[in-house]
């Protein structure tokens, strides 16, 4: 008996870009709130982890932006071009869930300019995907494999 590889189902690259610009709302919220409401700051960010928490896991697609712009976003748009591989999509949700999780713990334990730091990496990472459609979590994803290739 053989068995083959399921297919891997590939990302429309207008999805991530719009998850990216939701995330550079939550963000710069934030930021703006986190000298007054450190407090506040901790529970947006902890959200937001929670949302990478799934992208990193179960898929972009599966985050309640991935469903938003499949519902709502995609069918007022032409089909893409092309679809791309899932896997750089979600190690960069796995590195935001990293930034997020520090920005929690920074705003919640008083460690503010640890929050500002880690929620101002994350937010420059989606202004860059957002904005520029430069994925940099997708761009480290892609160094590591080459680097990985180059060692093997």
């Amino acid at each position: 008996m053989t068995t083959t590889a399921p297919a891997v189902a590939g990302v429309d690259p207008r999805g991530p870009r719009f998850t990216a610009a939701i995330t550079l709302v939550v963000f710069a919220v934030a930021l703006l709130l986190s000298d007054a409401a450190p407090g506040v700051a901790a529970v947006i960010t902890g959200v937001q982890a929670v949302l990478f928490a799934i992208g990193a896991g179960l898929g972009v697609h599966k985050t309640p932006t991935g469903l938003l712009f499949r519902s709502l976003v995609r069918p007022r748009l032409a089909p893409p071009d092309h679809l791309e591989d899932p896997a750089p999509p979600r190690f960069a949700q796995a590195v935001g869930l990293v930034f997020a999780v520090v920005a929690t713990i920074g705003f919640a334990t008083g460690a503010v300019l640890l929050g500002q730091v880690f929620a101002a990496f994350a937010f420059v990472a989606a202004f860059l995907n957002a904005v520029f459609a430069f994925c940099l979590g997708c761009e480290m994803y892609l160094l590591g494999l080459r680097l990985s290739r180059r060692t093997a």
